[in-house]
């Protein structure tokens, strides 16, 4: 498996967050209309032993990565950075920046705002009609507002995508994007949201080496799930978010819409093995399936616990700090 990536081009508002785990979800719907339902069967066999036939990460800002989720005191101080609050809203780091020594990381790293094209989160009126009266009302029908992300013309993201090409090609990857892109990703796609398209075929990653001393550590660009996998928690830094997922396209009729809530680490963090194997693409474990469902209507559905990892040298004064939500 070699990691891949794509950048697209939001068209419209987005009503969900681009996240790995959903952009693979959506992926999954996809590939069973376009190749069908026993094709995908065979795609997701072995997927929660550790096989998952392609890994997808966050969208992220063109040519940036997450600013690893680490304690303040590995940072370099630099004369007027005392300011916390505006240090702490550095979110991305430039990819050419990757060859610096981590310390400075957060002096080259922007925040949402310093980005070329920023996003703006909007509420959206909507209104539920009452058939008899003709007009809204009170109780199911008031009036209410869903929140949309609108994102600054110009803007591009990277999708990072862990690919076995012997089981799914390049081609059938990007088809399935490119008809996610037209329909519509996420919530309310069904009225306008969500929509984008392809800048390109998929192009192979090459990162640059780390300054210093061999990776010693994984740093996660999408949400995983790393219980259990023997990563040192002292030396490990996590920020940790419940999904409470729920199924698409038409298990929505299904009558049991939500699945169970799991428990990941966001995008950004950082987890120390034994060992760091610099060739290593993705951590994490499949999520679910009939051994341990996530759903009721669908015992089989399966969870994107992987993401795409990129591997890091974390000076040893930063394992001092205990692990945890940084």
């Amino acid at each position: 498996m070699h990691t891949l990536s794509i950048r697209l081009r939001p068209l419209s508002a987005l009503g969900t967050a681009l996240a790995g785990d959903t952009l693979f979800g959506q992926l999954c719907w996809t590939l069973r209309h376009q190749l069908g339902k026993q094709r995908l069967e065979a795609l997701l066999q072995g997927y929660t032993q550790g096989r998952p036939f392609v890994v997808v990460s966050d969208a992220l800002p063109h040519g940036h990565v997450p600013l690893p989720h680490l304690p303040s005191a590995v940072w370099a101080q630099t004369p007027g950075s005392a300011d916390r609050k505006v240090l702490k809203k550095k979110r991305w780091l430039p990819t050419a920046q990757l060859a610096q020594p981590l310390p400075h990381w957060q002096q080259c790293a922007a925040s949402d705002a310093e980005l070329l094209c920023p996003s703006i989160e909007r509420a959206q009126p909507h209104n539920s009609i009452n058939r008899q009266t003709g007009t809204t009302g009170s109780g199911q029908f008031a009036p209410y507002t869903m929140a949309q992300t609108w994102i600054a013309p110009g803007s591009r993201f990277d999708v990072l995508l862990v690919l076995d090409e012997q089981r799914l090609t390049q081609a059938e990857l990007a088809a399935a994007l490119q008809h996610i892109g037209h329909s519509g990703y996420g919530r309310d796609a069904s009225i306008g949201l969500g929509k984008f398209e392809l800048c390109g075929a998929p192009e192979a990653v090459t990162w640059p080496q780390p300054s210093g001393a061999a990776p010693n550590a994984y740093l996660t660009l999408g949400p995983c799930a790393p219980q259990g996998l023997g990563f040192c928690p002292e030396r490990s830094h996590w920020q940790v978010s419940t999904r409470f997922g729920r199924h698409g396209d038409v298990a929505v009729q299904s009558g049991h819409p939500f699945k169970r809530p799991v428990l990941l680490a966001k995008a950004g963090a950082v987890f120390r093995p034994a060992q760091a194997d610099p060739a290593c693409t993705f951590i994490g474990q499949g999520l679910g399936g009939a051994a341990a469902p996530l759903s009721l209507a669908m015992p089989e559905t399966v969870q994107q616990g992987y993401c795409p990892v990129l591997p890091i040298s974390v000076p040893e004064a930063a394992s001092q700090t205990p692990g945890g939500s940084a």
